[in-house]
This record gives C-alpha cells, structure tokens and sequence, in this order.
C-alpha cells in the first residue's frame, strides 16, 4: 500500500514557479509508518495512472480551478482500487460535489495538517467516515513542508507559510471566510527552520506563502487604544511583535536571500514595517491595489485603500523603502468605466510598481460576489452541456465559458479586450525594458524582460483567454522561457549553512 498525493491541473508546464505548499505538508504529516508518500504535481507532468494500485490511497486538493481535473484524477484512482480522499478550498466548500463527482471515499474539509494522520489510520482499519473537518488550528500546529521529496531542479520558488488567516472581508476574495480572520501564526523558530532547510538544498528565493503578512496595521493599533480595550491591544502588540521578531531572524540569512510576499496597502504607511521588510531580504510583494477609484474600492468592501494621485503616491512608498511591488488590479466593477482602463495604465505606470497583474471581476465560490451572482442568476440559469454555469467549473475546458459578473454598460467582452490590451501595453518590450533599470546589469536587465514576458505568458493568456489555441500557444512559450529562468532562480546548496551571529549581522549592515 502506498500513499500518493497529486496537485491535479489540466496545464503542464514542465517547470513550476512556487511549489504547492499543501503536498510538501500533508507528506510531512504522513506517518512513517506508511512508508515515503508518492508525490506528483501535474503544473510539471500529467499523473501516470499505471502508478496506482489497488489498496493505495490517494490524497487530492482542489480549488475551483483544478476541481474537475481533481474529479478526474480521483475517478480513475478509485477505478484502479484505491481509496480516495478529497481537501483543499474547493473541497471544503463542496464536499457532496467531491464525493459525487470525483468518487470520494472522504472529504477533509478545513485544515488537513492536523486530521491527516487520522484519515489515514481511518482508511487502513476499515473504519473511514465520509467528512472529516480539520477545523482551523493553531499555529502550533502547522506542519512544514517535506522538502527532501521535492523532484531537483523543478522549482524556481519555495514556499514556506508563516501565518493563516486574514482580518478583511473583500467581497471578491474567499480567504477570511475559509481560514477565517483570526492571524494563526507560526513560532518564529519554526518558520526559520524550514527555510534554513530549504537554503541548505539550495532554495535562494523563497515565497512567503500567507494570507496576509501584515495582519496589524497601524489604524487598528489605535483603534484598539482609542476603545479602551487592553486585552485587544495587547493581542494585537503581540502579532505585530512576532512579525518583526521573524523579520530580525530572516535578516540574519545569507543577504542574496530573496523572499516575496503578499500585504495589504496599509502597509505603505508603516515606514517602520517597511525598513524591517527590506532588512529581511523581503523584496517584493504582491499588494491588492484592486482598484484606482474611491467608487471601485467600494464596490469590493477595500475603503482602506486609497485612490487617483494618492494611490500613486502609497504605492512608491514601497519602493522607497526597497520592497517591489506586484500590483493587483481588477477590471469589472459595477462602477468602471471604459476610461477606467487607461487611468489603471497609468497609475501603474506611474507608481514604481515592477510587476503589475490585471484579473477580471469573477465571482469565485467562497466569496460574497459568487454568492451575490449566483443568485441573481435565478432557479434556471443558462447552462452548457446540461451543467449550469454556476457550476461552471464542472463544464468541460473545451467548452467552458468565461464566467464574469455582469455590467452595467459593458460587456463580458469589451471588458476581456481592453483588459488584454492593458496587459498587452504594460508589458511590451518597451514599457519592460523602461522597468527594468530597477536593477543594474546588462544581464541582469536582460532576465528582467525575460521574466516579465513568462509571467504575462502564463497568467495573462492562460488566464483571461478564451481560445484554447492561444492558450495552448503560450503554455509552449511559456514552458521555453521557463528553461532559462529556472537556471535565474537556482541556487547554491549549502548544507552546513547556519544563521549569521546578531553582532556579525549587525557589522554587514553598517558596512
């Protein structure tokens, strides 16, 4: 009997970008006695199913996008005799859909660190139950990643989580209703212990994989003092206290660590959080810009962020303070208008930020808009091959439709097209190449507009596409940029690699 966990995806890219953190986790907390988990991510090469036996037991997570490629992989598992076991985001939301269509034997449904050794003893007694919920644990309990599994040479990122969980509510995000928005953060000598591991295997860039990385920002500090309320305070002192602690420990990495991240704009005004970000080796992260109008962002529950000239200006305070930044737009909003597009181009061009990525409104399961969508669409919305498209992720990729919120003077496609058109303009090779002076040689500008090209190849037109021709052009493209870019990412193993002492830190800093 042997246990296989597989990240199921209809698209191989032969290279992943970041590992999936959730396989890496769940195979640290398989038993021993069950012997070395089989580990395949299909974002590399799809699942050869001959691997299956009889009596094995096969572990799936899904998100919306790869559920029914995970329904798939979980019917030909059960096929073939195995007992099959659906988590994930996906999962958690729909566990009957898992159990009716990917032929699920049980479903986890919460956090699966925690509850997966018992799934398993379940499974090998006979006695497996039909739902198992993981609940939301604590930090504590978190497991790392078991990173020797990795396949050599397949990742240009590696992922380590360091909190769960995120105290906003935007309408469009499913995040603080799945993990809730209590802050779970692990204890800082954990975190860094996984990551020394992953330096040791020669891992240099390092995805911090959480929800949110900046769960306290200043505004809630006082709010906390101005309610008279100590006990909040005082949580809220100590979260902040653990972030900068961790941040101290990263800093005493080697210095061509590189770490990326995702916080929310608030953070623009913590010039103090910032500095420790920076020192940290954290040098990018993704900010939820979502929007350049004060009628945008409250569309989407975001009034903590800022609009028009204001924004422009949070935004460069990041790179002030060495953070790039990834920013993350949307187009869609009830309130956009067609002259939204260019004014988006132009505040991201404008604001420093070195990556920009440009979605469309989708109501995605889990989120108030899905909810807010779905009902609008009645008791008989339209639907393709017999599925509805409230369940559009069960209609087949050849065939399924994009699915976006409606609008109320544009269309679906007025909006794909100049959503495409503003990817297209920020990411020519000129504007790129303009962007690319953030760093200094020659080669190093070079990669820079390699790197930029792969991204818009593998989120722009596999993302907002729909011909599947397009799509299938730049999934090639993108695995023959991906070759070079690896080699960028790779770096040194270094097994006897222990933290830098404070004082010897202390001294690089001042120099």
């Amino acid at each position: 009997m042997k246990v296989h966990l597989v990240n199921p995806s209809h698209v191989a890219f032969g290279i992943g970008v970041i590992t999936p953190r959730w396989m890496y986790v769940l195979a640290s907390a398989t038993p021993d006695t069950y012997g070395t988990p089989v580990l395949c991510d299909e974002t590399l090469e799809p699942l050869d199913f001959a691997t299956i036996a009889a009596g094995d037991i096969v572990g799936i997570s899904i998100h919306t996008g790869n559920a029914l490629r995970g329904y798939e992989v979980g019917s030909a598992a059960r096929a073939a005799g195995a007992t099959v076991v659906f988590g994930g985001i996906h999962a958690t939301l729909y566990p009957e859909e898992a159990r009716d269509l990917g032929q699920a034997h049980a479903v986890v449904v919460g956090d699966g660190d925690a509850v997966w050794s018992t799934v398993l003893a379940d499974a090998t007694s006979g006695a497996l139950k039909p739902l198992y919920d993981g609940g939301r644990i604590e930090g504590s309990d978190f497991k790392p990643g078991r990173w020797d599994l990795m396949p050599k040479g397949k990742y240009m990122w590696a992922s380590v989580q360091t909190i769960r969980g995120c105290p906003k509510h935007c309408s469009f995000c499913s995040v603080w209703r799945t993990d809730g928005q209590k802050p779970r953060n692990r204890s800082v000598d954990v975190v860094v212990q996984e990551i020394l591991g992953l330096r040791r295997q020669g891992f240099r860039f390092i995805a911090l994989a959480d929800d949110n990385f900046y769960p306290v920002t200043l505004e809630d500090l006082r709010m906390a003092a101005r309610r008279d309320n100590p006990a909040r305070l005082e949580e809220l002192q100590a979260i902040r206290a653990e972030r900068f602690e961790l941040m101290e420990e990263l800093a005493r990495l080697p210095q061509d660590t590189v770490f990326f991240t995702q916080i929310t704009m608030e953070a623009a005004d913590d010039p103090e959080f910032l500095d420790a970000m920076r020192r940290a080796n954290i040098k990018g992260a993704l900010v939820g810009v979502e929007s350049v109008t004060p009628e945008g962002l409250k569309d989407v529950y975001k009034g903590f962020n800022v609009a028009g000239e204001e924004l422009v200006t949070r935004l460069q305070q990041f790179r002030k303070h060495g953070v790039h930044v990834l920013g993350s737009f949307i187009f869609g909003l009830p309130s956009d208008k067609p002259e939204t597009f260019d004014a988006c181009l132009s505040v991201a061009e404008r604001s420093d930020v070195t990556f920009a990525q440009f979605v469309m409104l989708t109501p995605f399961p889990g989120t108030l808009d899905f909810a807010a969508w779905e009902k609008a669409q009645g008791d008989t919305p339209e639907a393709v091959n017999g599925i509805p498209v409230t369940r559009h992720w069960l209609i087949p990729q050849a065939v399924r439709p994009k699915v976006y919120v409606e609008h109320p003077v544009m269309s679906a496609q007025e909006i794909r097209e100049r959503t495409q058109g503003v990817w297209d303009r920020f990411y020519s090779t000129k504007s790129i190449w303009k962007r690319a002076k953030v760093v200094k040689s020659l080669k190093a500008r070079l990669m820079f507009l390699l790197i930029s090209k792969i991204y818009r190849q593998m989120y722009a037109n596999t993302g907002i596409a729909t011909d599947s021709a397009r799509v299938s052009r730049s999934v090639r493209w993108a695995r023959l940029m991906a070759i070079p870019c690896q080699k960028l990412f790779a770096g040194t193993p270094m097994p006897d690699l222990q933290l830098r002492p404070v004082e010897q830190r202390s001294k690089a800093e001042a120099a």
